[in-house]
């Protein structure tokens, strides 16, 4: 077992991370709208990576030629496993996309309005209109060129799993011909132990979560990106069990 942190550095990295998101705002706020999209690109991905060292968190990428958002293919559309909100962060570092997220993230303080100001989709769960809006959305960024991100299985695992990936937002890729990016991400301790510290699941709340995150030492963050589909040789409901079969057996293999 791995020894937290010391109270002091968990105390440090807290103020660091609060001067983190104020700096974020002010950017958002005054700077971010009159920046072409290559800046916005590079300002979106430095601020991640700054936010994930004050956490103590290094990111290891596989699977890419350079770890860019260059190396993917173009009219992409990524899809994963989801553990936590420390997810996005560790895929802003490596390649600034558009989220789409649920609809309750949009009231977070400060946080939520942030997501928004850097062009996260929110969707409504069960609400058919709100499905189809972001859906038109999504194709329209895609055929834009515009990377996209979802999190197909629609709620956070432990990472140890992956629970069924929903087939609904696979239909942006069809309708556009964008290629489907798989990736499998996992958290561990810097010796190769598995981390449950940054796990947001059930009836964990962001503060208990953030807290627990603060704890770990030496955390690394595994992104692995995996083979890419053809949207346009499958329909919706087999891109997902594909996606879906993919991250599985990439995930098991990080285990054995």
């Amino acid at each position: 077992m791995t020894p937290p942190a010391p109270m002091l550095t968990r105390l440090a990295r807290i103020a660091h991370l609060a001067c983190l998101l104020l700096s974020g705002l002010v950017t958002a706020a005054l700077l971010y709208g009159r920046m072409n999209a290559a800046a916005q690109r590079h300002t979106v991905r430095r601020w991640a990576r700054d936010t994930l060292t004050a956490l103590g968190i290094t990111v290891r990428v596989h699977g890419l030629a350079t770890p860019h958002a260059e190396a993917l293919p173009p009219h992409c559309l990524m899809v994963g496993n989801h553990i936590s909100w420390l997810d996005i962060l560790v895929l802003l570092s490596v390649c600034p996309a558009i989220f789409v997220a649920k609809s309750e993230i949009r009231g977070w303080p400060l946080v939520g309005w942030l997501c928004a100001r850097v062009g996260t989709l929110f969707i409504e769960r069960g609400r058919r209109t709100s499905a189809r809006r972001t859906s038109k959305t999504m194709s329209d960024a895609l055929r834009r060129g515009t990377l996209v991100c979802i999190f197909p299985e629609g709620t956070t695992t432990e990472g140890l799993g992956v629970a069924r990936f929903h087939s609904a937002l696979f239909q942006p890729a069809v309708d556009t011909g964008a290629a489907v990016q798989p990736f499998a991400l996992r958290y561990a301790f810097h010796n190769g132990q598995y981390c449950a510290a940054p796990n947001y699941v059930g009836e964990t709340s962001f503060m208990a979560s953030l807290w627990a995150a603060t704890s770990a030492r030496r955390m690394v963050a595994d992104l692995e990106f995996l083979a890419p589909f053809d949207a346009t040789a499958h329909d919706r409901r087999q891109l997902a069990r594909n996606a879906e079969t993919s991250v599985v057996a990439a995930l098991a293999k990080s285990r054995s």
